[in-house]
């Protein structure tokens, strides 16, 4: 898998992001929802990849810097068929240590705190993020989990 800056007007790209948003808002009660749309990764705080098998999208991932020294990560999203594969770990890797080159010291996370969301966690618990309170502007939520690692 060859891992890229996104093309946010790819339409692969769009796809899995709609398919991304559409299915968190699903599973996820509401006010509870805290992936973004489109419009809202085309900031330039926010650092956003694509991984591609030749001309197959394979997985997403974004990261936002909300200052100097903390980062978060955001929209992680494998397409279906590929789940299971180590991609979304792979992805994970990419933006850890591109937010280290960016010398970012902390990156957290949120993310759903029921089981829809366990392999995710699960992900972040073996990379070495530990559960903490919440950050930035977010505020406290039976729904969601916080995780951060230092960098």
């Amino acid at each position: 898998m060859r891992i890229l800056p996104g093309d946010l007007d790819h339409p692969a790209v769009i796809g899995l992001l709609e398919y991304h948003l559409e299915a968190n808002i699903a599973v996820t009660p509401v006010g509870s929802v805290h992936a973004l749309d489109l419009d809202a990764l085309k900031v330039p705080s926010i650092r956003f990849f694509a991984g591609w098998d030749g001309d197959t999208l394979l997985t997403i991932g974004a990261w936002k810097r909300h200052d100097a020294a903390l980062g978060e990560i955001k929209s992680m999203r494998t397409v279906e068929s590929e789940r299971g594969k180590g991609l979304g770990a792979q992805m994970l890797d990419h933006i850890i240590a591109d937010a280290q080159d960016q010398g970012v010291e902390r990156l957290s996370l949120e993310t759903g705190a029921f089981d829809y969301f366990a392999p995710a966690r699960k992900l972040y618990e073996k990379r070495g993020f530990t559960y903490c309170e919440p950050f930035a502007d977010y505020v406290p939520d039976p729904n969601s989990a916080f995780m951060t690692k230092v960098l």
